[in-house]
């Protein structure tokens, strides 16, 4: 662990009286209020989008890369906006793909220690920067019409499963997951049937929450042929 770690552990249990804990904690109820009401303000009015989700290591040279931005210039072509965390990699190749389209290009960006810069693919006016993680996800959740995950690691996999579990659990309405990439998700897949299910920790019918497909026609028609099916306009 490194020395600043420890130091701030330390910090972190040392004791508190009731008025320091009371001060601190109302401190940070009106932070989160304020990071919430700018996220419903500008999200609000940018109409039916799709959040695509994806690694922020991803090179510009990576067969991904590449993928993303036609996904995400096809998702656009179709109607949607685009919504991606705002940094590099999968995420700016999303924006980018959008910003190309001629759509809207939505980045919520996360404020980290190494600091995560926003891409430049994202428009000026639907850049917004949060603090928080649960904040910048409840805006993913809230203001999306369907979900996109591109290979990635652990923000990823905690985006996708975040949308997943509401769906499973009723409290979010059955929108469109997609994941992209066979060949990433075969692992994680076979676990969830041959272990999870196995164990009678998720149902059957559970598995057909999300879809896996190889190719940006694939994802964008998926999407696209959910709310056809069902009649649905894309909207909120």
């Amino acid at each position: 662990m490194e020395s600043e770690d420890i130091e701030k552990l330390k910090r972190s249990i040392q004791p508190k009286n009731w008025s320091d804990t009371i001060s601190y904690d109302t401190w940070e109820i009106f932070k989160v209020i304020s990071e919430m009401v700018e996220g419903f303000e500008k999200l609000s009015r940018i109409g039916p989008c799709v959040s695509i989700f994806g690694s922020a290591r991803t090179k510009v040279s990576h067969p991904y890369y590449k993928l993303t931005e036609e996904i995400a210039y096809l998702m656009t072509k179709a109607g949607f906006g685009i919504i991606t965390g705002g940094g590099p990699g999968i995420m700016e190749a999303a924006n980018k793909g959008a910003h190309f389209a001629g759509g809207k290009s939505v980045g919520l960006n996360i404020n980290l220690p190494s600091e995560q810069n926003p891409n430049p693919f994202i428009d000026r006016d639907k850049l917004i920067n949060f603090n928080y993680f649960f904040v910048r996800k409840t805006m993913f959740l809230r203001y999306s019409m369907g979900f996109i995950a591109l290979p990635g690691g652990f923000g990823t996999l905690d985006e996708l499963t975040e949308a997943i579990t509401l769906i499973q659990t009723h409290k979010l309405v059955r929108f469109p997951v997609v994941l992209v990439g066979h060949d990433y998700w075969k692992g994680l897949i076979d676990w969830i049937k041959s272990t999870v299910l196995e164990e009678s920790n998720i149902a059957a019918a559970d598995l057909e929450i999300f879809k896996v497909v190889d190719t940006a026609e694939e994802a964008v028609g998926y999407i696209t042929d959910f709310y056809k099916t069902y009649a649905i306009k894309p909207n909120f």
